[in-house]
């Protein structure tokens, strides 16, 4: 249903789908009272992402998620009860934070828990989009397989260097989840708009007011007055769609539903997904009341099927030491003094532990100054105060620390001009140098074509409420 735009044809007999989506990222906390107050006001299905990459490569290179165990175990109890009274599928996307085989299955595992200690007796479907290596190198070599900015062309050498592999899903494999009969779908990497989209496009909602309704609630609250206060509900129809806060005490609107397409999207009127394009540039955003918004305007434009791809991979290993600078002299000319200490760091390095440049690399994150940005800073600046971080970064934990030792007394007294008292700054805890373990790195910003939304899914169900035992088919 994704290739097609039935957006600008509106049909009075299709039904408006009404989906919650209780919070932005499950593990942050969904509000039982607020669900319990949405399903009763009447609901079509309960959605939600449980992924991104915003922080950062670990989660893919490792396969564990961002949020505690205890902390997805809380949301979900919640949301499988609210799903077990009211009736409704439950659909929650890129489970464990990166949406890899092993993320998902670790989500399984805590649903399956939760069944086990309520009775439950759900249908339960996984849907996979872990890519194998060898698949990969084969379309890859095919001329399948094309670079997103900023990245270039794929090496085959760089797919083996990833530890997991994954292709963003589009909605066809919920939809054909639900449709086999599934109360509660758990998938691996997808987009986030997609999750929200499967069921309104599966019940015959406009493409674009499904993938744009997708978009806004995509971060629950976040497209509301007060972020923090509950999630959403979005309405989708043939042509339009509503969006309007959960709890009773937020708002929604224009503002702070347009700007949503300005979130991690360059574009705030193009959204590139599977299978086709969502354009926005005509959208009207009008506000029903002091608390909903409708939505007109948007078209989904179906294009040939392509599949993001990310992948992540070891790195090497670092050691931190962090220290407090308050010193007049150094407020005033901070970018010579961390000129200076990059060298003698530098210097002692390469002397004391015979080491050449490409064995290690010192980095000196000066917050306070432009640690966050990088950027040039304004003439006239002097800071207060300064928090420098000192990193090393080694192929192995123990010569990160021994660097960041043989560096910790230039670190701790280095003085902006020689010949002057020794100073000493701050530091926060002894033993100085904080062990950070490995690092990791995204090496895959690519896409993939398929043929369509399923050619790169695996699909596992467990049927609790079957004489099986809840074992997969």
């Amino acid at each position: 249903m994704t290739g097609t735009d039935s957006s600008s044809a509106p049909d009075a007999a299709v039904a408006w789908t009404t989906v919650v989506v209780p919070v932005g990222a499950l593990g942050a906390g969904v509000r039982a009272d607020l669900l319990e107050q949405a399903m009763a006001a009447g609901a079509d299905a309960i959605a939600l992402d449980a992924g991104s990459t915003d922080s950062g490569p670990a989660y893919l290179a490792t396969g564990k998620s961002k949020y505690s165990r205890d902390s997805l175990k809380a949301d979900l109890t919640v949301l499988m009860a609210a799903r077990d009274r009211w009736k409704v599928p439950l659909l929650i996307g890129s489970c464990g934070t990166s949406g890899c085989d092993a993320a998902l299955d670790s989500t399984r595992d805590i649903v399956l828990e939760i069944a086990a200690e309520r009775g439950l007796k759900p249908r339960i479907a996984l849907l996979y989009s872990e890519v194998d290596p060898e698949l990969l190198k084969a379309r890859n070599t095919a001329g399948r397989v094309h670079p997103l900015a900023p990245f270039g062309p794929l090496e085959n050498g760089t797919i083996d260097l990833c530890e997991h592999i994954v292709a963003l899903m589009g909605p066809e494999p919920y939809i054909a989840a639900l449709e086999a009969g599934a109360d509660i779908v758990l998938g691996g990497r997808t987009t986030d708009t997609a999750v929200l989209a499967a069921v309104p496009l599966m019940r015959g909602a406009g493409a674009g007011p499904a993938w744009h309704a997708g978009k806004i609630a995509e971060c629950g609250g976040q497209c509301t007055v007060n972020p923090i206060d509950g999630g959403v509900v979005i309405r989708v129809g043939p042509d339009s769609f509503e969006v309007a806060p959960i709890s009773d005490a937020n708002r929604c609107t224009p503002f702070t539903v347009s700007e949503h397409m300005l979130y991690e999207n360059s574009d705030p009127h193009t959204l590139y997904e599977p299978g086709g394009v969502l354009r926005v540039e005509s959208a009207r955003y009008e506000a029903l009341d002091d608390r909903r918004v409708l939505v007109t305007g948007g078209r989904f434009e179906a294009a040939p099927y392509t599949m993001k791809l990310e992948g992540a991979a070891n790195g090497p290993f670092q050691t931190l030491m962090i220290v407090g600078i308050a010193a007049p002299e150094v407020m005033t000319s901070v970018d010579v003094f961390l000129e200076r200490m990059q060298k003698a760091l530098d210097d002692r390095t390469r002397s004391v532990l015979g080491l050449s440049p490409d064995d290690y690399t010192i980095s000196l994150r000066p917050y306070g100054w432009n640690a966050v940005t990088g950027a040039p800073v304004d003439k006239g600046f002097t800071p207060r105060e300064l928090g420098l971080m000192f990193v090393a970064t080694a192929a192995t934990q123990e010569l990160a620390t021994r660097i960041a030792k043989t560096a910790n007394p230039y670190f701790f007294h280095f003085p902006l001009t020689m010949g002057m008292e020794l100073p000493s700054y701050a530091f926060p805890f002894s033993p100085a140098e904080i062990e950070r373990g490995r690092s990791y790195a995204f090496l895959l910003n690519h896409v993939i074509e398929v043929a369509d939304g399923h050619e790169l899914v695996r699909t596992t169900t467990i049927d609790l409420s079957s004489d099986r035992g809840g074992r997969p088919s």
